[in-house]
């Protein structure tokens, strides 16, 4: 069986409060379990963690090492954590980056991820079905252990 590690970053523990215009009204538990659902159609184990630490979050990233993949939404760190990239950089596990929001169409800060050169590829502004996307090409990818 394929495992799988979803990481949310800061402020996603929020969901369905902080500014539902930008991020939807899904919670993070409803979220959650919209992964878990398709997982299990697709034979996989997930696993999720959420963190607004950024040395957390680089834990998470290690501990899976050996796993088929990670899902993660690095939030405000996408822009400017060099940690988290080089902690995805460190490990030979395919990254896919993704954000409920379409971070190129916000405030110009947060165009520039420091975090998608080191992935395998980015999903951004599809809400809750970028998470299921990147689910998918994980599960169907050739890449990873």
């Amino acid at each position: 069986m394929r495992k799988i590690t979803v990481i949310h970053g800061p402020s996603l523990n929020l969901l369905g409060r902080r500014d539902p215009e930008i991020y939807g009204t899904s919670t993070l538990k409803q979220l959650n379990g919209q992964i878990k659902k398709r997982a299990k159609k697709l034979d996989i184990a997930v696993k999720f963690f959420q963190s607004n630490h950024e040395g957390a979050i680089i834990d998470a990233i290690h501990a899976a090492l050996g796993s088929h993949g990670i899902i993660i939404n690095p939030g405000a760190y996408t822009h400017t954590s060099v940690a988290i990239r080089d902690a995805i950089d460190a490990i030979a596990v395919p990254v896919v980056e993704v954000h409920l929001s379409n971070i190129s169409s916000r405030e110009s800060f947060r165009h520039r991820s420091l975090i998608a050169p080191v992935c395998v590829g980015q999903i951004t502004g599809l809400g809750c079905y970028g998470y299921l996307l990147a689910l998918d090409y994980l599960a169907r990818s050739r890449q990873g252990k």
